[in-house]
């Protein structure tokens, strides 16, 4: 029981943890899969050089990781604010082509970040740019001004 215990509260804590660093551009994965694959890839580590090396505490941890995944996943279904505290929500960087200084400061990310990202979208500079949008994942979306 000590096992399963300790598994939802690793759970929720590394969802916590790595939604409190904060989201930076070009990230792939989503916060969900990210603490999946670490949470899972610690249990494994935990049973193969700690102290119980048992198979059973290791499938019994991982099982517990898997249905905890589905609970979260259930709850942002039902309810749009879990969901938001979950994954986030998207953030406006460049609105009309003005930069948003505060939002760019909460998120730690620089001018040339977001020009990086205009970049890949053919866009020289950010005049040319209508919204530059932070997505829940990291990366960052290019609206071009018309």
């Amino acid at each position: 029981m000590s096992t399963i215990i300790h598994a939802i509260i690793g759970y929720f804590f590394l969802l916590l943890t790595v939604r409190v660093l904060s989201r930076r551009p070009g990230g792939q994965m989503t916060l969900f899969e990210f603490v999946i694959v670490f949470l899972i890839g610690g249990v494994i580590i935990l049973s193969t050089v700690g102290n119980d090396r048992s198979i059973t505490n290791c499938a019994t941890a991982i099982i517990t990781i898997g249905l905890m995944h589905r609970l979260v996943a259930w709850a942002k279904s039902r309810s749009p604010k879990i969901g938001a505290v979950i994954d986030g929500t998207p953030l406006v960087l460049v609105k009309d082509g003005l930069w948003q200084p505060e939002v760019m400061a909460g998120m730690k990310l620089s001018t040339e970040d977001v020009m990086a990202a205009a970049r890949t979208k053919g866009v020289k500079s950010i005049f040319d740019v209508q919204y530059a949008i932070l997505e829940r994942n990291g990366a960052i979306s290019i609206i071009k001004a018309e």
